[in-house]
């Protein structure tokens, strides 16, 4: 199949709309479904993120995309009770595979982002991957394969119109690539950087030198997940999952301080208070997601006012405090962050270390790099200058 015709474009009023292929056939199949224009933008930019994950650590990788930037992006290490319960998952009786542990992982971190997302698997999606898929809000997956029990378990997904597809893993694109804009086309060669090795480590300007080996994989896995995430962007990474995704911001301290956030509501999920929440009974996971998300925040009264919280809770729960907020937070360590493009300013550091920072990867070359490295010293943060951008639009 040389070409795909579309329903539409970006948006309705976008047609013609169609995916074709100049030479050659398309390497995909729809398997279920009619994936649309930005389903499979969605789809490919997260196919290629998924395959780099599983070259460069060795493990199976998952991401969850929304409007061609993802959500969520992880390997399939094990999940910790605490995970499982946090990703809902913990009632699962089928024992998690890899590829469903990192799917599970890449939906967990931020699932209010990930509500509506395409996924993309770099190895088999298989019956374990399938069932998480099926109880979530999702559009679509895209995988190198399905076993049959899988495919029977998406096919049902959302009335029969759940979309899948199959894409040829030993398919690779010319090292051209095209695109048009108000009628002109572009050209550029294709983003082949190879983020795998260890000569990302080897230009450490901090007086803390050393990168364990764990923290060497998150930064492989933060620099690649920001390779497919519309710049400026920053990712910050614990335990082999992106936990803080900041996306298309103008400014890098924004995008640092979105993406802080982010990683900071990923803790505070772990917080006792909010892992004992009293839930009503079948509480749909949509509700106790929005809820939570208010509940840490500061707007925590829109849940706990009266004739509010007994729609979600059969008791009346305690107010999470500022000052316990802080206090938890402090807690987290070991994260590490990744940058598209150098640091301008140490601001981006101290933002960066009240979310738990402790190994920075990023570009270097900012006329203010000795002001970021001693932001960096300030807190014996170890940081490499990569020296290779990673913009992407």
């Amino acid at each position: 199949m040389k070409e795909l015709a579309l329903k539409y474009g970006c948006n309705p009023n976008q047609k013609p709309s169609r995916i074709y292929m100049d030479q050659g056939e398309l390497p995909i199949e729809v398997l279920n479904g009619r994936p649309g224009y930005i389903n499979f933008l969605d789809a490919l930019n997260g196919w290629q993120l998924v395959r780099e994950l599983k070259a460069a650590t060795g493990l199976a990788a998952a991401t969850s995309f929304k409007h061609v930037s993802p959500a969520g992006a992880a390997v399939g290490l094990p999940l910790s009770d605490t995970l499982r319960k946090i990703y809902f998952v913990d009632d699962v009786t089928e024992p998690l595979t890899p590829i469903a542990s990192a799917y599970a992982r890449a939906r967990g971190a931020d699932r209010m982002s990930s509500y509506g997302d395409f996924i993309a698997l770099s190895d088999t999606c298989d019956k374990a991957t399938a069932l998480l898929i099926k109880r979530e809000v999702s559009d679509g997956v895209i995988a190198p394969g399905f076993t049959d029990e899988a495919l029977a378990i998406l096919r049902e997904k959302r009335k029969g119109t759940y979309n899948v597809i199959r894409i040829d893993p030993d398919y690779r694109p010319a090292p051209i690539e095209h695109k048009q804009v108000y009628g002109i086309t572009f050209e550029q060669g294709r983003n082949e950087v190879d983020l795998t090795g260890d000569d990302l480590f080897e230009n450490i300007p901090t007086r803390n030198k050393t990168f364990t080996e764990e923290a060497k994989r998150d930064l492989r896995i933060a620099l690649i997940t920001l390779k497919y995430t519309q710049s400026n962007s920053v990712c910050y990474v614990k335990d082999g999952q992106a936990i803080g995704i900041g996306a298309g911001q103008q400014s890098r301290i924004h995008c640092t301080r979105l993406a802080g956030n982010k990683a900071d509501i990923w803790w505070l999920r772990q917080h006792p208070k909010v892992m004992n929440l009293p839930w009503v009974e079948k509480i749909r996971r949509a509700d106790r997601d929005n809820t939570i998300d208010l509940y840490i925040s500061d707007d925590y009264m829109d849940v706990l006012a009266d004739g509010e919280w007994q729609k979600y809770f059969t008791e009346k729960p305690e107010v999470l405090t500022r000052e316990e907020k802080k206090e938890w937070i402090a807690l987290n360590r070991g994260v590490a962050l990744g940058s598209d493009a150098f640091f301008p300013f140490g601001d981006n550091i101290e933002r960066a270390h009240r979310s738990g920072v402790a190994y920075v990867a990023q570009a270097g070359g900012s006329v203010r790099d000795d002001h970021v490295i001693a932001t960096c010293d300030k807190y014996d943060i170890a940081m490499a200058f990569t020296g290779i951008r990673l913009f992407h639009h």
